[in-house]
């Protein structure tokens, strides 16, 4: 057995008494068999049970209505899905999705989705722009594509990628500030668990990217404790550093979460350095949590074979939509690690409970954005956030009920 492992099982075991169920890292006693896992991975994914006609992609377009971006696709036949895309991305990627992304998709049969996205990712050597840039516009046209699916066959998004195994999820809130102090961030914190009724919350520590600086000296010391001391064991911690440590400061900013029994410590360090963080989650007993900026199948493929984090946290957006993240999930359910999607984008929220809704594990909490209430109308029955849980959209496709009326005055943005 290797020294990592030896040492993870030891501080796993001494830290349990201290730590709640629902935050000890579990010790890895051997890894996944990496065929399983590439077998998991390789299954299809989409479940179009009962469509036996083709639907061919007749247009995509990129509309602005407001302060929104849309994405809308039409058949041949008449159906139609929209997606919302996440801002403010489209201001600047826009070019890509029209030139690089929509072209590839016109006179395709989207029965052939997940074929499809491989194909577009080969097509005019796509690959060379591999990251955000092109698996956003990617993400945009597939949720569109998803939902017009989900239209013609009547059923939720969720019941595209598997079994609809939840009807609401337990959410927490967090808090985006480190322009506040110690103090200031708890009335913070204190206003966002009133308005919302969430029973977990997240905070941030370090200075995001910062080279072990902290946002203000001191913050991140005073902080930790003060959370715990301020709200009771009834509420649930999660911090994020945004990628701000090295290995060693990371892991003495974790023993403090560690002593107030934090629900896990995400991205310790820079997002891209992945031994770095591996080296922090063999230390820790708190699970550590990783995968916001990734975008590499191979990238999670190692995370999850080496456990070089505990939780996994693909973004919806980021990593280029629903169905690589169903992989990315399917990988980690071999190793017995929890998918919990990033959210990006004000109305991403929507996809991450539908996504929430068909993977296996998605962890204890999922994220609740204030803010995003004007959104719940649009659904029919509305999205509710009441007692600390949020309900999964039921109509189908992604759930919105008027697509006409919300796309009503919307301009074509070329």
């Amino acid at each position: 057995m290797d020294m990592p492992t030896n040492r993870r099982r030891f501080l796993a075991g001494a830290a349990a008494a201290a730590l709640p169920a629902a935050c000890r890292r579990q010790p890895a006693s051997q890894g996944p068999d990496p065929s399983e896992v590439d077998r998991a991975a390789q299954q299809p994914v989409l479940r179009l049970n009962g469509l036996n006609s083709p639907v061919i992609i007749d247009s995509l377009r990129l509309l602005r209505k407001d302060r929104e971006y849309f994405v809308h696709v039409r058949s041949k036949d008449g159906a139609e899905g929209i997606s919302v895309t996440n801002p403010p991305r489209a201001d600047y990627l826009h070019p890509i999705l029209n030139q690089l992304v929509i072209p590839f998709f016109l006179g395709k049969d989207a029965r052939d989705l997940e074929n499809l996205l491989w194909e577009l990712y080969r097509w005019h050597d796509n690959y060379k722009l591999y990251g955000l840039a092109l698996w956003s516009p990617q993400a945009w046209v597939e949720f569109a594509i998803l939902d017009m699916l989900g239209r013609i066959l009547n059923r939720p998004m969720g019941a595209l990628l598997g079994e609809v195994r939840r009807k609401e999820v337990a959410i927490y809130v967090a808090s985006g500030r480190r322009d506040t102090t110690p103090e200031q961030e708890i009335e913070h914190l204190r206003a966002l668990l009133e308005k919302s009724g969430a029973r977990a919350l997240k905070f941030r520590i370090g200075g995001r990217m910062s080279r072990n600086a902290d946002a203000m000296p001191g913050r991140t010391e005073r902080l930790i404790p003060l959370v715990r001391q301020s709200f009771g064991d009834t509420i649930d911690i999660h911090a994020d550093s945004n990628s701000s440590y090295d290995a060693p400061n990371a892991i003495r900013v974790g023993r403090l979460l560690e002593e107030v029994k934090a629900v896990y410590f995400e991205e310790p360090c820079e997002f891209d350095h992945l031994e770095e963080t591996k080296q922090v989650a063999d230390a820790l007993a708190i699970p550590v949590a990783g995968g916001e900026q990734e975008y590499s199948h191979w990238r999670f493929r190692w995370m999850i074979l080496n456990r070089g984090v505990d939780i996994v946290q693909p973004d919806l957006h980021y990593y280029g939509g629903m169905i690589r993240s169903m992989r990315v999930a399917r990988m980690a359910d071999v190793a017995g690690m929890p998918t919990t999607v990033h959210i990006s984008g004000g109305f991403g929220f929507v996809y991450m409970l539908h996504f929430a809704s068909a993977v296996r594990d998605p962890g204890a909490y999922q994220e609740y954005k204030l803010g995003t209430e004007r959104y719940n109308a649009w659904f029919e029955p509305p999205i509710t956030v009441r007692e600390g849980r949020m309900s999964v959209p039921e109509g189908p496709g992604v759930g919105i009920r008027d697509l006409k009326g919300l796309l009503e005055g919307a301009t074509v943005v070329a």
